[in-house]
């Protein structure tokens, strides 16, 4: 069977069902249909690491959380965020859905980012992963996880009712038109439990009577509990066309508590790269954290700052705070030399964070095009305050929007490791 045969044998069926339906991005190859084997000790070490990282983080946004707005503009927060990110559902869980980013490096397992507000490879890693490895007769290291999502959904819904929140009115939204992000929002409800949510483009919310709403018919319906795949970031720049600031006074009724939202708020506290900045030099200065805080920092996390104190030491690699995608990326040789750079054009215009530049791993990868060499990504999922599924993506040394995607099976363990 050749490649091509084996791989409409496998998403064929998929995008039939309406779930997964990407697998194409812009007329080229986005998913895989070859297997990419883990080893059982490499998945419990993605495991162990996402939950040390998102424990640690968890404590050090709680205290950014109650910081004040100095901090909050040191950290790249756009000002018109400032008041509903201290909106929280709990103190043990600034995100429900995140996504920590690794690379396997000569030094071992490294953190490059935490992806806290709007993850995308759900599907990917939830749903697709799993019959991928069943076409190949392989171990589904993802199996059983998709209840994580249930259970999280569950337990963000129970902490909003028991802070007063009314959950009448349920909404998941995107923008209808983009295929990847309707498709992973429809996915998340329908695994959310949430039985009265409905699906609704970004285009068709509106801002009425002070209260955000679902306009049907000609009729606006207040929305009490909106899960929206759309960045906190991006949302404070949302103008009507009349240039009326809609989306900074979505911001303001979160901050009054008119409308609950999931992530919540504060999950954008810990998307910006910068707090891994403030992690480190915490860290370095000796502070806050505990030792086992402090060995999590040291096995896991980079060197990375505010400011650039790689130059004639190492190579670096520079990112905006809140880049997404690997836009706005810039890798450096250690005499600041650039060696390669991003060709997008979103987030050249923010802050950026200095990290230590680690080399993503290289590995053969089967494609429509034949066999090349990728630079290995893998995406962790930290889902309702636990470790949970993984994903992986190839691409180049900068891991952008168009790096395939590569499904993932367990190898079977060795019972004299």
């Amino acid at each position: 069977m050749s490649y091509e045969e084996r791989r409409e044998r496998i998403y064929g069926p998929l995008r039939e069902e309406g779930v997964f339906t990407w697998d194409r991005m812009y007329d080229e190859e986005y998913a895989l249909a070859d297997l990419l084997p883990l080893s059982a000790g490499r998945r419990r070490e993605l495991a162990e690491a996402t939950d040390r990282l998102g424990a640690l983080i968890t404590r050090t946004a709680e205290i950014v959380r109650q910081g004040g707005e100095e901090l909050f503009g040191a950290l790249g927060l756009p000002p018109e965020t400032w008041r509903a990110v201290r909106i929280a559902i709990s103190d043990r869980l600034p995100t429900i859905i995140g996504r920590f980013d690794f690379a396997w490096t000569e030094r071992g397992l490294k953190m490059l980012e935490f992806n806290s507000d709007t993850p995308t490879g759900i599907v990917e890693a939830f749903h697709v992963n799993g019959r991928v490895c069943a076409a190949y007769g392989m171990a589904d290291p993802n199996a059983g996880m998709a209840e994580h999502i249930r259970e999280a959904f569950g337990q963000a819904v129970r902490a909003y009712r028991s802070l007063g929140y009314p959950l009448d009115t349920i909404v998941f939204s995107a923008l209808d038109w983009h295929e990847e992000d309707a498709g992973t929002t429809r996915y998340l409800m329908r695994q959310s439990g949430l039985e009265t949510a409905r699906f609704a483009g970004l285009a068709d919310l509106r801002v009425y009577g002070d209260r955000l709403c679902l306009l049907r018919d000609g009729r606006h319906e207040p929305i009490d509990l909106l899960y929206r795949l759309h960045a906190l970031e991006k949302l404070a720049e949302d103008r009507d066309t009349d240039g009326y600031p809609t989306g900074a006074h979505v911001l303001e009724l979160m901050a009054e508590r008119k409308l609950a939202v999931l992530n919540p708020p504060s999950a954008l506290i810990a998307q910006t790269k910068a707090l891994q900045a403030l992690i480190w030099n915490l860290y370095e200065a000796g502070e806050f954290y505990t030792e086992a805080e402090r060995d999590a920092i040291r096995t896991y996390m980079l060197p990375t700052y505010l400011e650039n104190r790689f130059i004639g030491r190492c190579g670096y690699v520079t990112k905006p705070i809140l880049g997404r995608e690997g836009g706005g990326v810039t890798l450096y040789e250690a005499d600041g030399t650039p060696l390669e750079r991003d060709r997008e054009e979103l987030y050249w215009e923010q802050p950026m964070i200095y990290q230590e530049r680690v080399e993503l791993p290289v590995v053969p990868i089967r494609h429509e095009g034949g066999v090349s060499e990728a630079r290995l990504l893998w995406g962790s999922f930290w889902i309702g305050g636990r470790a949970s599924a993984i994903v992986a993506r190839a691409g180049g040394r900068i891991t952008g929007n168009l790096a395939y995607y590569v499904p993932v099976g367990l190898e079977k363990e060795d019972v004299h490791e």
